[in-house]
């Protein structure tokens, strides 16, 4: 099937989905009217504009097709900042809020950029649907696989536009060598192998810090639950806490599993997932994983991940990658910034290199008010972020062993193309970086049996009521169906 083709069929699929639910829709804020002409600046509002915030800064700030009218985040401190770097860029300085749902009430907003903590991806996008704005969400899109699933009903209820942050999907190199690979390049993708090196420190003891005053942290708790801040820094280590991040699974992982899933040519979660790692850092305010193996099974076709951690040199220079086995040879990638691909004997047969606009492919489909148009779709960011989230599901619901007896428990995976490298690899490192004389523990996940059309668990009650979680009103995300 060639992109033209794919792409028609993902249109169609789409205004179906809309034109049978968008009647009913009803916004909670009132339908905005967008402007959607080509001579008329797109009125943009950026959420949460510290760290990758400051990149949506620098795409939108100063185009001549849009402006940006607002900066909404929840510390006063970077919000002074970052609205000096607007005035700079675009001759205009933007309004600054703490709280979005101010911001959504402006009928001059059509679109929202949200780049904050995983936690609020879902239920800020699914507000700015709501109130008819049109949303670039950055990966992954969700902090759970439901979120995910709901911010997809919102935009085919709401007819949005709701672009992914997978940038590489707007790479035209990595769109030719998928093209490559779907047409047989290479043969029939068999599996892929990607890996990510994440060497980080310890965050600090756990404890009760104090709230710094800049911080509006009710707003910046959101749907997670009231608690005292356990962590030393406040900025960027949330993503070591299961409240509000996935560790650097959820952090780095997203687009990785987005690469294999489009050169594997699968367009849904995996049918069963096992993960198993541990965390070194004794003591230390961290919850996730950070030496961890992940292994789905899409049936015919396997992916492998793995985080290493502590103290793992990179491969060959590469620290965030991956490969692709197919019938006459395989495809490797770092980052997705471009391809290679080689013949079973290593030759190389193609490069495949190129640059692309992510924001100004978000901001074309805005304008024609066509999904289709998309290069990341919010159901492909959502399908490739649930991927992250169920190796975590899979780990948290497992149990804590013995590093001898762990090896044992996983001998069952070793048919797996690639599981049983991964698991020797993951083994030596967790020699290497032991404490002292005592070994790490290894929590071994338990292999959870999904459905990939209902996007749910089979038999396993415990690891289904992580699909989701218990929201703190009145930042509620909404059920199946009430989006």
């Amino acid at each position: 099937m060639t992109r033209r083709t794919r792409r028609q069929f993902l249109e169609e699929s789409m205004l179906a989905t809309a034109a049978a639910t968008v009647s009913a829709a009803r916004p909670l804020f009132g339908m905005a009217e967008t402007s959607r002409s080509a001579n008329e600046k797109l009125g943009v509002a950026i959420v949460g504009v510290r760290g990758r915030g400051g990149s949506h800064i620098g795409a939108l700030a100063g185009r001549k097709d849009a402006e940006v009218l607002y900066l909404c985040d929840v510390d006063s401190q970077v919000l002074a900042k970052r609205r000096q770097e607007v005035e700079k860029r675009q001759g205009r300085a933007p309004r600054c809020e703490s709280d979005l749902r101010r911001v959504l009430e402006d009928p001059r907003v059509d679109v929202v950029s949200i780049a904050t903590p995983n936690h609020l991806h879902a239920l800020q996008a699914i507000w700015a649907m709501q109130a008819g704005k049109d949303v670039y969400v950055e990966r992954p899109v969700s902090h759970n696989v439901c979120e995910g699933r709901r911010m997809v009903e919102a935009a085919r209820r709401y007819g949005r536009i709701c672009q992914s942050g997978l940038q590489s999907r707007s790479n035209p190199g990595m769109a030719a060598a998928m093209d490559f690979l779907a047409e047989g390049g290479i043969g029939r993708p068999r599996s892929a192998s990607a890996f990510c090196y994440a060497q980080r420190s310890e965050i600090g003891p756990r404890g009760d810090y104090p709230i710094p005053p800049h911080i509006h942290y009710d707003l910046w708790l959101g749907p997670a639950p009231w608690e005292p801040l356990a962590r030393p820094r406040f900025h960027h280590d949330w993503n070591w806490q299961w409240a509000y991040g996935g560790g650097d699974l959820g952090n780095h992982a997203a687009q990785l599993m987005d690469l294999a899933r489009w050169a594997l040519g699968v367009n849904s979660i995996s049918r069963s997932v096992l993960s198993y790692g541990c965390r070194f850092g004794d003591g230390d305010a961290g919850e996730t994983a950070n030496l961890q193996v992940v292994l789905h099974d899409f049936g015919p076709q396997s992916l492998v991940f793995e985080l290493r951690g502590p103290s793992a040199d990179p491969t060959r220079g590469v620290r965030v990658g991956l490969t692709v086995e197919c019938e006459d040879g395989y495809l490797v990638t770092c980052r997705g910034d471009g391809a290679a691909v080689f013949d079973r004997d290593g030759v190389k047969i193609r490069d495949f290199r190129g640059s692309g606009d992510h924001f100004a492919n978000f901001l074309k489909a805005v304008r024609s008010g066509r999904c289709a148009d998309l290069n990341a779709d919010i159901e492909q960011g959502h399908l490739s972020s649930a991927l992250c989230h169920l190796g975590n599901v899979s780990f948290r619901a497992g149990r804590v062993v013995e590093p001898a007896r762990a090896r044992d428990e996983l001998s069952c995976v070793s048919s797996v193309p690639g599981a049983e490298q991964a698991c020797g690899r993951f083994f030596e490192l967790l020699k290497e970086n032991r404490i002292g004389d005592s070994a790490v523990p290894v929590r071994v996940g338990t292999q959870l049996q999904m459905d990939p059309v209902t996007e749910t668990c089979d038999g396993n009650s415990d690891a289904s009521a992580w699909l989701t979680r218990t929201y703190r009103a009145p930042y509620v995300v909404p059920l199946a169906g009430q989006v």
